[in-house]
Parts: structure tokens; sequence; C-alpha cells
């Protein structure tokens, strides 16, 4: 045995009760998924595709009521036409505002892909219909509630929430945290949409959002809540009013959720959820034993390790670009797939900076798979995520080790 698989054994076992308070959220979450499973009646034929437009399509309405009742909500709409977090995040905001309608944004600006839609002029962005985005910054990574309170008196029409960070160094919301905002809301008088941007969060915690409080939720199936086999879609489910104006906004105002085909079934995103919740307690586990062997190493990271994560990524900090670069090469090493490429930092679609990122992914740019990503700027951080075996994060971390020691 190295020196470094030694370390490594003497950090999984300072763990070991992190580790073991995952499992039993992962078991609860387990159990809450099934009985989703059986209160629906899945069955073999909602894996079915459907081809035109979809009429009476049972594997998509089910899918999306599956996935409401696993997270506590009233309704839901579960679709590989929704592209990405971004583009589910959009046509929710597009389906329940107005113009002239205010958003308040309660955790400062939001992540850089969702910046472009809120505003610039003539892509038909929501300040090009007369949106207004306000935002009130987060104070020691909780809200801000004393200029929350300034804002409601703009009357916002819908608050909005980001629960993981983004590209900043501080932990994520927990779904506690949340509860606390949406009951201080509704106490000073907000009857609008409480709305989540849930994406990294789902089965980290034994509820949602949408259990504490929050009116609508949204995320992407190439993360948690797809379980590392659904191949492209997202989610959005909350109150049934919101989810059929958001279906109207996906579809067509005179169609709503009637149609919708998809030739190609549905298994792999009744599957995804059903193993959604192992998988997600697998990057936990991963998150931790990274975090635990870069903090004795000396490197800053959150979240802290005297908690539960509330989300699946972890943000460590580096003091060069090289140090950074070479982390997320060998996440990139590492994977399964593409594991020869030497990844450099590009200018993604959607973001502000250049990015580099590792995601040598069965499932092109899965976070719940080994990833790893961040802007090269200063402060130097890398966003770590994913993992669908704890085996293969610990083997990463072999690597990771190897290079940064040497």
């Amino acid at each position: 045995m190295t020196d470094n698989e030694k370390f490594i054994e003497e950090c999984e076992s300072k763990l070991s009760e992190k580790f073991k308070e995952i499992e039993n959220i992962a078991h609860f979450n387990q159990k809450k998924v099934l009985n989703a499973f059986s209160e629906h009646r899945v069955a073999a034929r909602h894996f079915n595709g459907t081809t035109g437009y979809g009429y009476g399509d049972e594997g998509r309405d089910t899918l999306g009521k599956l996935y409401a009742s696993a997270f506590g909500a009233e309704s839901g709409i579960v679709s590989p036409h929704l592209l990405s977090g971004t583009h589910s995040l959009t046509v929710a905001l597009f389906g329940i505002l107005r113009p002239n309608d205010i958003v308040l944004c309660v955790t400062g600006q939001p992540y850089d892909t969702l910046r472009g839609v809120i505003s610039g002029k003539g892509d038909g962005t929501l300040e090009d219909f007369g949106i207004t985005f306000r935002y009130c910054d987060l104070i020691d990574g909780d809200f801000d509630f004393e200029a929350i309170k300034e804002r409601l008196a703009e009357k916002p029409k819908t608050v909005y929430v980001q629960r993981s960070r983004g590209y900043e160094l501080r932990d994520a919301l927990s779904c506690e945290q949340i509860g606390v905002l949406c009951d201080f809301l509704r106490k000073n008088g907000f009857k609008g949409c409480i709305f989540v941007d849930n994406c990294y969060g789902e089965f980290v915690e034994t509820r949602e959002p949408t259990e504490v409080g929050a009116d609508v939720i949204v995320g992407s199936l190439i993360k948690n809540a797809g379980g590392g086999l659904a191949p492209t879609g997202g989610y959005i489910c909350g109150k049934e009013k919101y989810i059929n104006l958001i279906g109207k906004r996906l579809t067509a105002p005179s169609i709503g959720l009637e149609v919708g085909s998809y030739a190609y079934g549905y298994q792999y995103y009744y599957q995804g959820l059903f193993m959604a919740p192992h998988t997600v307690a697998q990057a936990l586990k991963s998150s931790l034993l990274i975090g635990m062997a870069m903090g004795e190493l000396g490197y800053e990271n959150y979240p802290s390790l005297d908690k539960t994560p509330h989300d699946i990524t972890r943000a460590i900090k580096f003091d060069s670009a090289e140090k950074m670069i070479n982390f997320i090469r060998e996440v990139q090493h590492a994977s399964p797939v593409d594991g020869f490429v030497d990844c450099e930092a590009w200018d993604m679609p959607g973001y502000d900076d250049k990015i580099i990122m590792a995601a040598g992914t069965f499932v092109g740019g899965s976070s719940i798979e080994l990833s790893a990503d961040g802007p090269v700027k200063p402060p130097y951080i890398a966003y770590f995520q994913g993992g669908l075996t704890y085996e293969h994060g610990k083997y990463a971390l072999t690597r990771i080790l190897n290079k940064l020691l040497k």
C-alpha cells in the first residue's frame, strides 16, 4: 500500500459517521421514490415511446406525476425536450412571468448561463419583455432578511432562489434555510411564486424545497435527478397552477401538456429516478472524501466537513492557475471516457469567462458523473461534483494526490 493510499484510508476513517448519515438519507429517499412508483402503478408499458403529437402518451404523463410525488409537489413536467437546467429555468420563468413583472433574486446574481436569459437587448431576454430582476446578496451564506423585506415593497411577482453555489465559494443552501425563507416571505405578505433552482440538490436531504414551502422547483436530468441514466432532459415540479402555465410555454398556450412525443421511450428516465437516491449518495461520499483529503493538505474547500453537504458540488481553492488546472485534468484522466485527453480552457456558450471542464462522461456534460470545472481566473477555484460510484471518486483522488504532491 502506498503512502497516498494509507492517507486516503485515514480520511475514510474520519468520515465514517458522515458516510453513515448519507447512507441513511439515501435509504429514506429510496423509500420515498419507491412509494411514488407504487402510487402511480408504474408498468412496462410506461417505457414505450410515441411519435407525432403524442396524444395520450402514458409514459410522459405518468413520469411527470411520478417526479411530483417524489418531490412532494402537486404536479410536474419531465421532458427530454427540456434541453438543460438553464433551458428548464428559462421555460419556467417565461411561463410564470408577464410584462412589467418584477423578480426578486435573494441569492445574489444567478449562475452565468442564466444572466443572458435575464438581460440583454434583442435576444428575446426577460428584459426585452419588460421583466425586471432585482437582487439581494447573501450575508455569510444566509439570506439578508432586512434587504429582502425592503425589496418586497416593490411587489415582486416571483422570488427566485439558487440553491447551489454556482461559481462562488460558499455552502449551498439547505432545505431548512429555504423553509425559513418561505415562512418569512408569507408572514411579510408575499403572495407570489417562490421559485427554486434545485440543480445539484435533489435527494441530498430527506426533503425537497417543495416540501418546505417553495411553489416551483426546477432541475436538470443529467444531474442528480436522472441518476446517471437519463440521457438528456429537465424537470419542473410544483403547484399545479404554475405547472399548467409553464406547460403552455413549453408547447403552446392552446395546447399545454396534452402533446409531446418521444419516440425513443422513457425507460432510462424512470430507471434514473429509481437510481437517483443511491447515485447521489455515492457522489456525496466522493465529495466528502475529496474535501477531507484536500483540507488535510491545506486547501480551503466548501462545504465544511462538520456538516452534511446540501448539494453534490465541492468548491476547492488553489493558489495558482497551474494547480487548479492540474486538479481538473486529473479528474479527466481518471474518467472512463476520453481519459487520455488534456482538457483546455475555452469560451463555453453562456459563460462570462474561459472555463476548463473535465467531463469524461457517458452522457455528454453530465455532472452527476465524476466531473470538475471552473473559470480560469483568480481566485482559482475548481468545482468538483458527481461520481456514479464512490470507488471511482476514490480512484480519482489517488491520481489527484499523485499529481499534486509530485
